[in-house]
């Protein structure tokens, strides 16, 4: 009898490897050597259970901690590891825990280990729903309506589907069907939803003609969302338990808004700031002057010293976005200056604005200076 290779070395992951990585390794090499992609090929059908049997064993925390410790003695009694077990065949995918489930995903669930009760309660599906707010609406807070539509229980019979409801008598309510086939000398089990009830576990005699035996039905709704104060573009808010009903008594899914935030036209918003741009004339930002500053809540009186210089930032404490449930807690606003230089300027206002050159000491125009000083070596 050949010897067994080493689970790491055939499943190729380093000794060291995490859960993930294993099962990763196990689902790309059992999706290689599959007997339905090598049909009849023996050599294949060999790997595939040599693959089998290394995940079986390194998946299992307490198998994966023998084999670590006595190798493959751990599972072989008559070599004294007194773990038991043994690989030389298996009745079906069952027996690999969630190797099923795996092989399932992989395969369209003709392999599927069927531990999952398709008449259960399920929980209803999240729906999606937009609405766009402006820029103050967005950062002081607003109601606003909005409609969808979702799928509810129906309400002619009342999610029932119908009348003379009877289990089926094929799967005896399951929904689900066990099969079981052959392949390769080996046998696969899996389950599949029932044909007969189509996977609900029961029949209706007497379907209902609102909603044809499902149960459920598309309604419109209407509803009015509050939008917090603070919320930015792009943000999310769900509603829970607004969204579609759930199948078999499960609880509804959310609404999920997405919330979108017109442009204002001078604020920009980074975070809870917000920032704009304020224009001076040439005397305000020599000589100062006290102007209007715009804010979210009107204007506010703001000193601009003399001699600014275009680019100078000034912020407003607590004069921009609210936190989201923050209590009051606001953010700030910072305005840069900018300076307009005058147009189309008389004879009188030239030789004016000459006369004021000449006026002025080169020290007066520290910038102007130094950069000829660096360029040149100006002195």
């Amino acid at each position: 009898m050949a010897e067994k290779r080493d689970y790491y070395e055939v499943l190729g992951v380093d000794k060291n490897a995490d859960a993930s990585t294993i099962k990763k390794a196990f689902y790309k090499l059992a999706k290689q050597y599959h007997p339905d992609t090598h049909p009849g090929d023996k050599a294949t059908e060999e790997k595939f259970k040599e693959v089998n049997e290394a995940y079986e064993v390194l998946s299992d925390t307490e198998k994966k901690a023998k084999y670590d410790q006595f190798g493959h003695a751990a599972f072989d009694p008559s070599m004294g590891g007194g773990a038991g077990g043994s690989y030389g065949g298996f009745g079906g995918f069952s027996d690999f825990g969630d190797l099923g489930d795996i092989l399932g995903g992989m395969f369209g669930g003709a392999f599927g280990g069927g531990r999952q009760r398709r008449n259960g309660p399920t929980v209803g599906e999240d729906i999606g729903a937009s609405v766009t707010v402006t820029f103050e609406e967005a950062a002081f807070g607003v109601k606003k309506d909005i409609s969808y539509n979702r799928v509810c229980r129906c309400s002619d019979c009342k999610g029932t589907g119908g009348s003379g409801v009877e289990t089926c008598s094929v799967c005896h309510g399951s929904g689900q069907v066990r099969r079981v086939q052959r392949m390769g000398g080996m046998s696969f089990q899996s389950t599949a939803p029932c044909d007969a009830c189509r996977g609900q576990g029961k029949i209706i005699k007497n379907p209902c003609s609102k909603c044809r035996g499902s149960g459920m039905a598309r309604e419109s709704k209407r509803l009015t969302v509050s939008i917090p104060a603070g919320i930015d573009n792009g943000e999310r808010i769900a509603l829970r338990g607004q969204g579609n009903d759930g199948r078999n008594g499960g609880p509804a899914g959310d609404l999920i808004i997405t919330v979108g935030v017109r442009p204002h036209q001078i604020f920009s918003r980074e975070g809870y700031r917000i920032y704009c741009e304020i224009p001076l004339t040439v005397a305000e930002a020599t000589l100062g002057a006290e102007i209007d500053i715009p804010t979210l809540e009107g204007t506010v009186k703001y000193t601009i010293p003399e001699g600014t210089q275009p680019g100078t930032a000034f912020t407003l404490k607590g004069k921009g976005i609210p936190y989201v449930n923050g209590n009051g807690k606001r953010g700030d606003l910072v305005f840069h200056t900018s300076v307009e230089i005058p147009k189309g300027l008389n004879k009188k206002q030239k030789e004016a604005m000459k006369a004021f050159a000449d006026s002025c000491d080169e020290n007066q125009y520290a910038k102007h200076k130094q950069f000829f000083k660096k360029i040149f070596g100006q002195k």
